[in-house]
């Protein structure tokens, strides 16, 4: 990943004795090296680069700009923590495909509410080099998953240290129940004449059958409802129930996340209550699946058509009355699950990929899939059955695990970087 000191000094020699066969053509300034940092050198291009990408953040956030002098010092250590950190990652073998690069950053575009290409466009009129940040997110994924491989088998968290903290009064506040509700109001006084309520009452009940039937409901509560969070798709956010009227308490018991109660009257009108998310509590119901696969690869001998070929030929034969655990035995690339006949067991959709968990999440049980790829290959899958499952215990213990663990992180993440730093030789020549 890394050209020495050397190899880097001799391109720019190289570049400079090229310079004069360029006849007229305006001279264009040499890079300079402005860090050396162990056998890695820093170019003043990249430091402008990160200053640039840097400022578009800074832009977009609508934060306030340091001064130039602390903007550049902050850059230029970041740098240096940065090139410190790719090195370490360069010697356990870490690498970032282009797959994963676009993912990422299409997540960075939807998160400024853009799509890939506006994205490009908006740092492009910025003045901004796209090829360049875009290497830049490159060089940070890169450099997670070397403070992950560096920092995280330090942390230790015991059993013990899990149940103190569900026990903590953090801790319960983190795990206590909270609903996120959509709320349509239809009003009507309780006095009102008896033909207005009843028209009313009538007008919740087809607002309702729309919504049984697959309507919007931010749509129609934007449309129809009198509720002051109307102009927001009638989101109410997340309340406790201590924050809720019984009436709404009363008419989400027994709501499934998505739901909605039947119609509810008050003294202002009539209600619908949808049940959009839930979170926290004793009881986490989760959907999950029992599935077999068979996984195909490309290989440095398999082209990606062959692997598609492949793919489509073990469909056949499996339509055909071929046995699928056999053919998983003989050719799924899944180390995992090959030995089992490719049983994946009881899985949860959410850890699984985009790709697989749509084909999985919309096909029927015991039907084989048609060959389909993801990021890991071409797919055959069947889903044997699912389920309802509640894993309130194992989800809390998990979501304290998790905030214990996000915190020792951070605070091994501080020692690493410092001793990382001390140990490095860095020359600053700017």
């Amino acid at each position: 990943m890394f050209n020495s000191i050397r190899t880097k000094l001799k391109t720019l020699l190289i570049a400079a004795l090229l310079t004069p066969t360029l006849g007229l053509a305006a001279t264009q300034p040499l890079d300079r090296i402005a860090v050396i940092v162990n056998d890695d050198i820093i170019m003043q291009s990249q430091v402008q680069n990160a200053i640039d990408l840097a400022i578009f953040r800074l832009k977009q956030g609508d934060q306030p700009m340091p001064p130039k002098k602390l903007l550049i010092q902050q850059v230029v250590e970041g740098l240096i923590m940065e090139s410190l950190q790719l090195q370490i990652a360069d010697r356990g073998g870490v690498r970032v495909d282009d797959t994963s690069l676009n993912e990422a950053m299409t997540r960075i575009a939807a998160q400024n509410n853009m799509t890939l290409e506006q994205f490009q466009q908006a740092i492009t009129a910025e003045g901004s080099d796209y090829a360049a940040m875009r290497e830049q997110i490159r060089r940070e994924l890169i450099t997670t998953r070397a403070r992950q491989g560096s920092v995280g088998p330090r942390i230790q968290i015991t059993d013990q240290e899990v149940q103190n903290f569900l026990n903590s009064r953090e801790g319960q506040e983190m795990l206590a129940t909270r609903y996120r509700i959509g709320h349509i109001l239809i009003k009507v006084a309780e006095n009102a004449p008896k033909a207005e309520q009843k028209e009313a009452k009538e007008h919740t009940h087809q607002l309702l059958q729309q919504l049984q039937g697959g309507a919007d409901f931010a749509a129609l509560a934007s449309q129809y409802s009198n509720a002051p969070e109307a102009n927001i798709g009638g989101d109410m956010g997340w309340r406790t129930p201590e924050q809720l009227p019984s009436l709404f308490k009363d008419a989400l018991a027994g709501l499934q996340p998505g739901e909605v109660a039947a119609p509810v009257r008050s003294p202002n009108g009539y209600h619908l209550i949808k049940l959009i998310e839930q979170r926290g509590g004793s009881t986490v119901m989760q959907t999950q699946s029992n599935v077999r696969h068979i996984l195909i690869q490309p290989t440095e001998i398999r082209t990606e058509a062959q692997a598609e070929a492949l793919i489509k030929e073990l469909y056949n034969r499996i339509q055909n009355g071929d046995d699928f655990s056999e053919l998983a035995r003989l050719y799924s690339a899944d180390p995992g699950s090959r030995a089992k006949g490719g049983e994946l067991g009881w899985v949860n959709g959410e850890a699984l990929v985009p790709a697989f968990r749509e084909v999985m999440d919309n096909i029927k049980l015991n039907t084989l899939s048609e060959p389909f790829k993801s990021r890991y290959g071409w797919h055959i899958l069947e889903v044997l059955d699912k389920r309802q499952e509640d894993i309130g215990t194992e989800a809390n213990r998990n979501a304290a695990r998790e905030v214990l663990y996000k915190r020792k992180f951070n605070e091994e993440l501080q020692l690493w970087l410092r001793e990382i730093r001390d140990n490095a030789f860095v020359d600053i020549k700017i």
